[in-house]
């Protein structure tokens, strides 16, 4: 844990440093988001049979070039989390399925160092660093049919230091790759979560984010 808060120490100092030497580069920045969650204690992982949750971002970006090779791009972006489990089957000659999704709302801050490569007219690029999430809002949604009938409940997240709440500090590290084309950007990058969610931590039980990022940009 240490080291991930030198990393952000150390990223920081990077951008005052950049914002000394050069102009950034703004630009918006969105894309697909595929969600999931894992869910364990000493024991067991509970999160074996849940499934990615389609999601989105969508935010702004500001790089800062360092060098010809080096970048630092800090971003604002609102991004959703969570995961969902299915189960379907048949009883009594009826086929019945039951969803329960779990739809968070993050503003995610992501730090990144990203590193350029020439590939004949085309840069491409990889990313690495550091990122912070605040939890906004939630929902966990419940939809059960039963021979053809679907009913559905939903439930708002409680955010907080209590037990069968949710924390709102997220944080992590995010690794990634792409193309940049004349200002034009598509990569792929994904979000390891390390900050644990829940505040039951009796028997090493912690719940992490884990997201797939598919992402389009327009640097201005």
């Amino acid at each position: 844990m240490k080291n991930v808060y030198k990393l952000f120490v150390v990223l920081f100092l990077l951008s005052l440093t950049a914002q000394t030497f050069a102009q950034p580069t703004f630009g918006i920045k969105g894309g697909l988001n595929f969600a999931n969650m894992v869910v364990k204690d000493d024991d067991d992982t509970y999160s074996d049979d849940f499934k990615m949750k389609l999601g989105f971002h969508i935010g702004g970006t500001a790089e800062f070039v360092i060098n010809e090779k080096f970048s630092f791009e800090p971003a604002l972006m609102l991004s959703t989390k969570g995961f969902k489990i299915s189960e379907d089957g048949e009883e009594d000659g009826y086929e019945w399925e039951e969803t329960m999704k779990v739809n968070l709302m993050y503003l995610d801050i992501p730090l990144n160092v990203k590193a350029y490569f020439d590939a004949g007219g085309t840069k491409v690029y990889g990313l690495f660093g550091p990122y912070i999430g605040m939890g906004l809002s939630g929902k966990y949604k419940w939809e059960e049919t039963w021979d053809g009938e679907t009913d559905t409940d939903t439930e708002d997240v409680e955010w907080g230091s209590d037990d069968g709440q949710v924390k709102r500090l997220d944080f992590g590290l995010t690794i990634g790759a792409g193309l940049n084309i004349k200002g034009i950007e598509v990569g792929l990058s994904y979000a390891l979560g390390l900050a644990n969610l829940s505040n039951d931590s009796d028997g090493g039980y912690k719940e992490n984010h884990r997201v797939l990022l598919i992402s389009a940009a327009y640097k201005f």
